[in-house]
């Protein structure tokens, strides 16, 4: 007997080994390979056609998502098939272990009750999300593919387009999320379907709708015809922010219906963008007889550059006092969290104006 224990021991000790060395190998592999490919992602990136860098999405999915059953392989677990950006997906029913490698979503979940194992450390630093991470995994900006595999994840989130993707679909079935294509309430319920908590999302849904309804006409007697801008200073001018990038600009032209400048209607707005770039000399144009601002969080830019510009101390909206300093880091997304509280924020700041 304890010579087979011994030798059931040895053998024990020489798989668990092997399946080490099998692991580490694979980590290499996969560290490799995705890091190379998201470099040249990185390097393939374009500009805009008006030679401008584009400011980052914020915190929607493929016009084409959605789910079905599937049959689940034996001695594995439930699946569905989900139509995503990249395709038809077999994930799992009620995933447990998902990894976000978007930022702009990681408030969607969280809106759900489904807490990620891992998330950017960009979602980790919205202070919105103050108190609700506890657990959770920072990846860095999502190319540390060793963290991504230690996390052992059984769903990816990322945004469609990227290299990387083929390398993810390697660790664990990969959703890819083209941004802005849906609205925050129509991501939310798709997500829903995703993890199997559609009523929770309609409970967010009704909710936040109420408010709005609630809100709506106070706000727009408060305003009036007034209209209102979005800016961004950064390092070649100013960001124009519009109705579905952040910024506030969900609510404040979505859901409350307020009116902004024309050249940043046509431009942010009618456009679809939802952002514009302009330079310094084209401020009072697009300048509101209200504006929320914030330093953009994208470059180190002194905004002072703006702010302290004569050209800005001149605008109607400054010498009056209506003038609102969004939270910059948290601004940059529109998720039902973020939005949560800034609608606490803009809902303060226009019904001050009646004072």
């Amino acid at each position: 007997m304890k010579f087979r224990e011994l030798t059931d021991s040895g053998v024990n000790k020489f798989h668990r080994g092997l399946n080490n060395l099998q692991r580490f190998s694979r980590l290499a592999l996969f560290a490799i390979t995705l890091v190379l490919s998201l470099v040249l992602a990185a390097c393939g990136q374009s500009s805009n056609n008006s030679g401008t860098a584009s400011p980052s999405p914020s915190p929607s999915a493929s016009p084409a998502a959605s789910t079905e059953p599937s049959a689940s392989p034996s001695g594995a677990g439930e699946t569905m098939v989900f139509k995503a950006g990249n395709g038809d997906v077999t994930v799992p029913k009620n995933p447990q272990r998902i990894v976000d490698l978007t930022g702009s979503y990681t408030g969607h979940f969280l809106a759900l009750g489904v807490k990620p194992v891992g998330i950017l450390d960009s979602a980790h630093q919205n202070p919105f999300f103050e108190g609700l991470l506890d657990g959770v995994g920072n990846v860095g900006t999502g190319t540390e593919v060793e963290k991504i595999i230690e996390l052992d994840p059984d769903l990816i989130i990322t945004f469609n387009g990227g290299e990387g993707l083929e390398q993810l679909e390697k660790i664990a079935p990969t959703v890819a999320i083209q941004y802005g294509v849906k609205s925050y309430r129509d991501q939310l319920k798709e997500f829903g379907v995703l993890t199997g908590k559609e009523d929770k999302a309609q409970a967010w849904i009704d909710q936040w709708d109420a408010k709005i309804a609630e809100l709506k006409p106070q706000i727009q007697e408060a305003v009036g015809d007034r209209t209102v801008s979005i800016l961004n200073p950064y390092a070649k001018g100013l960001y124009v922010f519009g109705h579905n990038f952040g910024r506030s600009g969900e609510i404040i032209y979505g859901e409350f219906g307020l009116k902004a400048p024309a050249p940043a209607q046509k431009e942010a707005i009618d456009s679809g963008t939802g952002w514009a770039s302009i330079s310094l000399e084209k401020l009072p144009e697009y300048a509101g007889d209200i504006i929320f601002t914030s330093p953009w969080s994208g470059d180190d830019a002194d905004p002072k550059i703006v702010y302290d510009n004569e050209l800005w101390k001149s605008l109607p909206a400054v010498k009056a006092g209506h003038v609102f300093q969004l939270n910059a880091a948290g601004a940059y997304f529109n998720d039902p969290i973020s939005l949560d509280k800034q609608l606490e924020f803009v809902k303060e700041s226009l019904l001050s104006l009646k004072k």
